[in-house]
């Protein structure tokens, strides 16, 4: 699937004017995003990836454009997705990235490969 350039930048520039570094990688068919050596959000399936604190996730999923990120069947604790129609204000783009950034200090990171 086709990575759209336009919501990139509009991630890009959400981290940007925000002063943070972070870092790209390719993973689940987008790009994600890591904050910290953490895996924050990204792009996913014409949508936005989020890893949101696990004790808040059941009531994020209450809004209109929600799901729950799923591998192998099974849930995977803490990530969403928001369909494009979720973030296609700023303001809501903007509301889901500090949610992912406001968990990101407490998130654990993966093991570094050798």
């Amino acid at each position: 699937m086709a990575i759209d350039s336009y919501f990139l930048e509009r991630l890009q520039n959400a981290l940007k004017s925000r002063g943070l570094d972070w870092d790209e990688k390719r993973m689940f068919g987008g790009i994600c995003f890591m904050v910290h050596d953490k895996m924050c959000f990204g792009s996913f399936r014409n949508g936005l990836m989020v890893r949101v604190a696990p004790e808040e996730a059941e009531h994020l999923l209450q809004g209109e454009y929600t799901s729950q990120m799923m591998q192998a069947q099974r849930p995977m604790v803490g990530f969403l997705i928001v369909e494009m129609e979720g973030v296609d204000r700023e303001s809501d783009l903007d509301f889901w990235i500090d949610k992912c950034l406001e968990y990101n200090p407490k998130a654990k990171a993966s093991k570094k490969k050798k």
